[in-house]
């Protein structure tokens, strides 16, 4: 079948584009091939011009494998059973015929079947018949397989069978010995488990039990037993072997390896133990081994017997079809190819999967005989004869591919008298490139099937050849085209569960997410996919076939793109032999198909890298990444994605396989990837930097060629990229680099760090560590994506694990300096300079070496520059960043409380921890009980016995840290101490933080709710989990643990210059020793001792000190757990994408399908609602706004609303930090739950995204944090509520007396949030790259207090200040000078900004003044209009987004607090439509507002489409109102 051909398939399209994927992971910010990015359809999305954002994969597992789904569920073991594996060694061929004399025990029939081997014996002297079948036997056998020595053993007397036999067994040793049986000449086997064979003279028949046969032959072995009531030998083998089996497993335990039970022999019967074997003259008399070895010629002759034959067709002429068994070309081949694909698939559809896989996968032979039964069951059975096996077969011989079978025979013979008429010579046996008639005899014999010849010179007959397959691949097509890859509920049209393999009822290919809903899955948990086709071991078979291959290829790519279950199918069936042996064809036209094949195979099943290697396939695809585009004759469609396949198969081949590593290294695949990490497709430069991260981790020849081109360096730039999911892998390359560990096992743990780097200078070493996890610390630490911030951790606990001495001399330092801040107002005399002094002393002991200073001062500040992002990360608010922060901060500290620095008088580390308010901070976050009660580490060393209180373990890892990172930006004598010897490094600000929630039951955070709600949601994939330093678990009894070493040595009579110079002194050490340790090439070994095993430590358990009394560092600390360095889950994640469907719809975009239906209802009701608004927008204008619609009671003092533009919902934040979701329609609350924010502060701005697929609430909080929430409508059943993502959105918050906290302003439309508060910059983040893309300078000292974007102009937006002041900004201009317009009329803050919702260009402002501008930006810088409406102050001000109305409420003033003044105007006129007084609710007044960052008691909040509003009350009151309309 040539290529164009291919044009007839429904499908009709080329190879490159069938393998073309559809990146699913929101990877790339110009095309929409992100099929998992959100709940709503591509043609959705196409229709209303945006995306959703925050709905891609990431946002639902942030880079965790998905623990229940297909893609980590156990398959079924594809290469076999290795304890029942059978591999045939030789074979014992024994007939036993007697010639001439019947045994007594049979009656012949006159006439009778006499056929042997197709012989006739009465033709020839009984011993040259004899030898006749017994060459005719070794021939048949041969043809079945040729590598195996088969031993004809005629008629034998007893001893010459014992000694063959056992001949064979010593030959074999642990293989498998076929003993085949034919005793037509002698007795029935007995039903006592007898065979018979001759004494010496053929005087008597001499009975063989089969215990005698097996304690010959050993086991395992192959055996066929053709002989009347067969079944007796197989019934009675089978019960000497279990009695066999028994007695060994009683007396000896088992057997010894390699030798395998007697019951994991085979056995073939030809009939049951009352049958006799069919006696019919036109079958051969051993027609179970016709069957067995012959099979098409019984099978024509069975046909012959069975079909009224065309007239011109004779059984003779049937007898002569010419050609070759082994020749797919001619007749007589392609019968035979057919017959091994139809036997084949009656197999599979029939067997189980691991029965089929031991029997028809394991060895050639075995195959053969199997396949080949089902042939003689079909046959036999109608003559009154049961062939049976062991282990037993479903029967198998009404299979409706039978009839496939017949049809195709009888196409074939219609077509033989014209071949048999236009034949050519018999000496011409050489094929043509057509269809050939070259003839051979029958299996194993030679010559002609047929000698006659046509007459000279007419032209041969062209044989057709059968439309079989092509009909066959036509099915396949239609099943994947027609349905068959839509899942279905479990029954008969179902995968069968023992086709699942195990694990396929735990969730082989259901719902992967933790909740078992609300992933963006293409399927629910009850569905499973169909039953697959029969036609899959006939795609195998075709893939033998030039003209079928790339059909045959394509469907399969199609096939095993549904997924892991489709993969391990085609693997079980046995492709995965013929998939390597194409990899050596030289057409470029399979490439992209291969590829395609191949990466699914490799995330199926990663042992295959073995495989690959060994072969020499991996070249294939090194070749294949390695092409450039200026080679256009090797020019691959689509090359970019393909090549990341590549990368993806090498990166697999190297993972955790040294040998791996090494051959890609040899093919240049590093150099490769190297040069692909600036492509311009971001699915190739991920998979170029995780090839890389697989190829050098763990591999120190291949760190230094790394570090030689520049590598990390290559990388760090990555870690600014558009996609979050290039960032990420940048950021694991990294960290492999770094000594993380890349490997699946989870107790390879890693270190070591960068290896040896022995052709670099020792300090130069150092620095470049320590310069890649700074560049990458500063740049990551702010990422909005949690998945980036989380593999920066991992890469700095690469860091921490190998210089852990500079470590805790910064924890020291920090500690000091904190202190001694929250103790200013009253300082301690040994407080005051320890750690200035310090420092002075440490410094100036590299004498008048400047270049020494400046280098050490440089790398110390290196060092805390990662120490203060680390403390940040603990506090971080999303859960798993800050529980692996936690991890390593507490390690940190443990080593601190277990270093010499706990035993200097000048410290205060045995000191009770001050909280965090001990200034008397007006805001303080939390006590630092709270945090204590919420720390993660509970093993509590005893008390050492000093005169003064010590500091617990406990109270000095992360909880309290957590509030000591808070402190670090509210206090510039820090910062000042710290610039003395950091090189002025501004060290960021960070508000107090929730302390996370421990892991460990009993130990949670007060909570201001109800425990149930006292916690933000979590996310969908909350799998990290925290790792405490100390070996011992927790526990609440109060019984003394061992003391220390340290805790009661007499008083030290060191410095804590001493301890620092020992601790860095000993970090060299150990980079020294990690340098000798490995010699050139040699492969790394990870430090397996963790503390206890650092290479040529100083100090090997615990401190020493040498000969001056100076300490040699920290050493292990007794009782310290090894934790690092992390390990990251992120390689895993990103192999399910070669896992996932990618060539068929998602299923929103399925017409039909749950989700499609369900948004095109949304997109049509949402349409609908816009169009009954359009009329109401200007009737509006004119009317009343006093019409009530419902009334809420929410909980706390509502103070920011927000409607959903669709759904009745109403989203409102209390002056704590709850967040409820109402039902306005139905007056029910659907949701509520703690947003997190630290106490003292408030949510001070609110929004819904996504609204027209769903919606998710996006919340900013004054302590800088934007958090996302999905699922709040717990109506649609999309699981529970969760937190999407969270990220730090301001950096540099300005301490002022009345802040804003954060405003944001989102855009739908290009996703884009504008953040702005406390700050002097209004960030605009990118939504779909979640990155900072500018930092534009507000050029006052004021805090932002309004924002709102420009609908007309994407470039523009509006900026209101506590000062008064309007600014306009250009985002196209530069960040300095992005102002373009000042607008000064108010006289204090800036309440709220809004553009008119009718005419461009125009907007409108409101104070807390009471007074209203409209401004004009084409005009002047002064207002069009000016209203002053509440004399005594302005509360809330907003415009309607559709309707040119905008209301006021009044300010809550001491002498009229009972009641707000609401006020609505006309835009048109600024008539009053409605003036309304609401009453507060308030009990008292209060002259100090609800929130410090929210200058209002209550809110507002206009509905953006239709024509109604909201507006709260302090008692917690929501009154939601509307216009009159007629």
């Amino acid at each position: 079948m040539s290529r164009q051909s291919l044009t007839s398939l429904s499908t009709c399209i080329s190879v490159g584009q069938l393998v073309t994927v559809q990146m699913q992971n929101g990877r790339n910010a110009q095309s929409l091939r992100d099929r998992q990015t959100s709940e709503v359809g591509s043609d959705t999305i196409s229709k209303r011009g945006w995306i959703p954002y925050w709905s891609a994969k990431r946002h639902l597992t942030c880079g965790n494998p998905s623990p229940h789904s297909a893609y980590s569920s156990k398959l079924f073991p594809w290469r076999g059973s290795a304890p029942a594996k059978l591999k045939t060694a030789n074979a014992a061929l024994v007939l036993c015929l007697n010639i001439d004399v019947d045994p007594p025990d049979v009656i012949k029939t006159s006439p009778c079947a006499v056929l042997e081997c197709w012989v006739d014996p009465h033709t020839l002297p009984s011993h040259k018949a004899l030898e006749a079948i017994g060459t005719n036997l070794q021939h048949q056998f041969e043809g079945l397989s040729l590598k195996i020595p088969y031993k004809p053993i005629l008629d034998p007397s007893y001893e010459d069978l014992r000694r063959f036999c056992m001949t064979l067994r010593k030959q074999a040793k642990d293989d498998t010995v076929c003993f085949y049986y034919n005793g037509h000449g002698v007795p029935k086997p007995t039903p006592s488990g007898e065979l018979w064979c001759f004494n010496r003279n053929y005087t008597q028949y001499i009975p063989v039990s089969l215990m005698e046969l097996q304690s010959w032959l050993g086991s395992p072995g192959v055996y066929i037993w053709d002989c009347s009531a067969a079944g007796n030998l197989l019934t009675n083998f089978n019960n000497f072997a279990e009695r066999r089996d028994q007695e060994v497993f009683n007396t000896r335990g088992g057997y010894p390896d390699g030798m395998q039970p007697y019951m994991h022999s085979l056995q073939l019967a030809a009939c049951l133990a009352h049958e006799q074997l069919p006696s019919c003259p036109e079958l051969p008399a051993d027609i179970f081994t016709s069957c067995l070895t012959s099979p098409i010629d019984i099978a024509l002759r069975y046909f012959i017997m069975t079909h009224l034959l065309p007239n011109n067709v004779t059984p003779d002429m049937v007898m002569q079809l010419p050609g070759d068994l082994k020749d797919r070309r001619t007749p007589l081949g392609e019968l035979n190819w057919i017959f091994t694909a139809i036997t084949d698939t009656i197999a599979w559809t029939t067997f189980p999967r691991d029965l089929f896989t031991r029997l028809y996968r394991s060895d050639l032979l075995i195959a053969s005989l199997f396949r080949n039964f089902l042939l003689a069951e079909r046959i036999m059975k109608n003559y009154h004869c049961t062939p049976h096996t062991y282990p037993p077969l479903p029967p198998t011989n009404t299979h409706p591919l039978w009839s496939a079978w017949d049809l195709a025979v009888d196409t074939c013979l219609r077509q033989l008298p014209d071949l048999l008429a236009k034949a050519p010579s018999a000496g011409n046996t050489t094929p043509n490139l057509g269809p050939a008639v070259a003839r051979t005899g029958r299996i194993g014999q030679q010559g002609s099937r047929g000698g006659t010849t046509g007459p000279q010179g007419e032209k041969p007959y062209q044989y057709v050849p059968s439309r079989f397959f092509a009909d066959q691949l036509t099915a396949f097509e239609v099943w994947i085209s027609r349905g068959g890859s839509a899942l279905t509920k479990r029954g008969p049209l179902s995968l069968p569960v023992q086709n699942g393999g195990p694990g396929y009822e735990d969730g082989l290919v259901t719902d992967g997410n933790a909740s078992g809903k609300g992933l963006n899955t293409q399927h629910s948990d009850d569905l499973v996919p169909r039953k697959p086709p029969d036609q899959l071991p006939i795609v195998l078979q075709v893939l033998l076939s030039q003209p079928h291959r790339l059909r045959a290829l394509i469907l399969l790519s199609q096939f095993v793109d549904l997924g892991p279950w489709a993969v391990n199918l085609v693997l079980t069936i046995g492709i995965f032999p013929y998939i390597s042996k194409l990899l050596q064809a030289a057409g470029q036209d399979l490439r992209p198909v291969l590829i395609f094949i191949w990466a699914r195979i490799m995330a199926v099943d990663p042992s295959v890298q073995v495989d690959l290697h060994n072969t020499g396939g991996f070249k294939y695809f090194a070749n294949v990444l390695g092409l450039t585009d200026d080679q256009p004759q090797h020019a691959l469609p689509n090359s970019s994605e393909h090549k990341a396949m590549c990368a993806f198969i090498l990166a697999t081949v190297a993972r955790d396989f040294y040998q791996g590593q090494m051959a890609c290294w040899r093919e240049r695949v590093f150099d490769s990837c190297f040069e692909k990490l600036k492509e311009g497709d971001f699915l190739l430069r991920q998979w170029s930097a995780l090839c890389i991260a697989q190829i050098w981790e763990g591999n120190d020849e291949i760190k230094v060629y790394g570090v030689d081109r520049g590598t990390q360096d290559k990388l760090i730039p990555l870690l600014s990229d558009a996609s979050p999911e290039v960032r990420a892998a940048a950021m694991y390359a990294l960290g492999t680099f770094m000594g993380a560990s890349g490997s699946a096992d989870p107790a390879k743990q890693g270190g070591g760090g960068s290896g040896t780097q022995y052709q670099l200078e020792e300090r130069l070493h150092f620095r470049m560590e320590v310069a890649v996890v700074t560049g990458a610390t500063v740049v990551a630490k702010e990422d909005a994506s949690p998945m980036v911030r989380k593999e920066l951790l991992v890469l700095i606990s690469c860091l921490v694990k190998e210089w852990r001495g500079y470590f805790v001399v910064c924890a020291w330092i920090y500690w000091e300096e904190d202190r001694k801040w929250r103790t200013e107002m009253n300082p301690q005399p040994h407080e005051e300079e320890v750690t200035s002094q310090a420092m002075a002393e440490w410094l100036d002991s590299f004498g008048d070496d400047d270049t020494a200073r400046d280098e050490n001062r440089v790398l110390l500040s290196s060092f805390f520059t990662i120490f203060v992002a680390l403390l940040e990360l603990t506090v971080d608010p999303y859960h798993e960043v800050a529980t692996n922060a936690q991890t390593i901060t507490d390690y940190v500290m443990a080593l601190l409380l277990a270093s010499p620095f706990y035993r200097l008088d000048c410290t205060t580390l045995d000191s009770p921890p001050i909280p965090t308010n001990h200034r008397g901070s007006t805001a303080a976050p939390h006590t630092r009980g709270q945090s204590l009660q919420s720390s993660p580490l509970t093993a509590h060393p005893p008390t050492p016995v000093t005169s003064r209180p010590s500091l617990k373990r406990a109270d000095t890892v992360t909880s309290t840290f957590s509030g000591v990172a808070s402190t670090l930006r509210r206090t510039s004598s820090f910062a000042s101490v710290l610039r003395s010897f950091a090189g002025g490094i501004a060290f960021p600000s960070v508000e107090e933080g929730r302390a996370p929630s421990s892991p460990i039951p009993g130990f949670s955070t007060p909570s201001r709710l109800d425990t149930a709600h006292s916690r933000p949601p979590s996310p969908n994939f909350n799998l990290a989990q925290y790792t405490s330093p100390y070996s011992r678990p927790p526990t609440p009894t109060k019984t003394p643990l061992p003391p220390s070493p340290t805790e009661y040595a007499p008083p030290p009579d060191y410095t804590p210059l001493n301890v620092m110079e020992a601790l860095m002194e000993e970090d060299m050490v150990r980079l020294r020793a990690r340098r000798r340790s490995g010699a050139h090439g040699r492969r790394h070994t990870p430090d397996l001792g963790g503390l206890g095993g650092d290479l040529c430590s100083p100090s090997g358990s615990t401190f020493s000190t040498d000969s001056g009394s100076v300490p040699l560092g920290c050493g292990t600390g007794n009782g310290l757990r090894d934790v690092l360095p992390l390990k990251s889950s992120f390689f895993d994640w990103c192999c399910e994408y070669f896992k996932e469907p990618q060539m068929r719809q998602a299923e929103a975009d399925e017409p039909g399908s749950v989700q499609y239906n369900y948004q095109v209802w949304r997109q049509q009701r949402n349409e609908q609602l816009i169009a009954e608004a359009h009329p109401q927008i200007t009737q509006a204008e004119r009317v009343q706004w006093d019409k009530p619609v419902t009334n809420l009671q929410v909980g706390g003092n509502p103070l920011s609303m927000a409607f959903h533009s669709y759904d009745p919902h109403l989203v409102v934040a209390n002056d704590t930090d709850t967040i409820s979701v109402w039902d306005w329609s139905q007056r029910k609350r659907l949701n509520f739950f703690c947003n997190g924010n630290p106490h003292g502060t408030s949510i001070t701005s609110l929004h819904i995204i996504n609204q027209d697929v769903g919606g998710i609430i996006i919340a900013g909080s004054a302590d800088g944090i934007v958090r996302l929430y999905r699922n709040y409508d717990p109506a649609l059943d999309q699981g529970p509520l969760q937190m999407v993502s969270s990220f730090r959105a301001l950096d540099e918050m300005i301490s002022v007396r009345r802040g804003s906290g954060i405003i944001l302003d989102w855009k739908q439309v290009g996703g884009s949030l504008l953040v702005g508060g406390d700050s002097r910059m209004i960030g605009v983040w990118d939504a779909h790259t979640e990155l900072l893309l500018q930092n534009l300078e507000t050029n006052s000292e004021s805090p932002v207090t309004a924002l709102v974007s420009d609908n007309a102009s994407p470039s523009t937006f509006m900026a209101g200040f506590a000062d008064g002041a309007i600014k306009m900004f250009d985002r196209r201009l530069e960040e300095e000078d992005a102002i373009v317009r000042v607008y000064q009329s108010h006289p204090s803050w800036v309440q709220n900004v809004k553009f008119h919702p009718r005419y461009s260009g125009q907007f409108l402002s409101a104070s807390l003044a009471g007074d209203v501008r409209l401004w004009d930006v084409r005009g002047s810088e002064r207002p069009i209009h000016a209203l002053d409406l509440h004399p005594g102050g302005l509360s809330t001000f907003d415009v309607h987004p559709q309707s040119a109305v905008f209301a006021t409420t009044s300010a809550l003033m001491p002498a009229n607090w009972r009641h707000q003044q609401l006020l609505l105007h006309s835009l048109a006129d600024f008539n009053v439509l409605s003036s309304m007084m609401l009453p507060t609710g308030l009990p008292v007044y209060s002259p100090r507002p609800p929130s410090l960052y929210i200058p209002r008691y209550t809110s507002f909040a206009f509905h953006p489409l239709e024509m109604m509003y909201a507006a709260s009350q302090p008692d917690g009151t929501v009154k939601l109102m509307g216009c009159k309309l007629s």
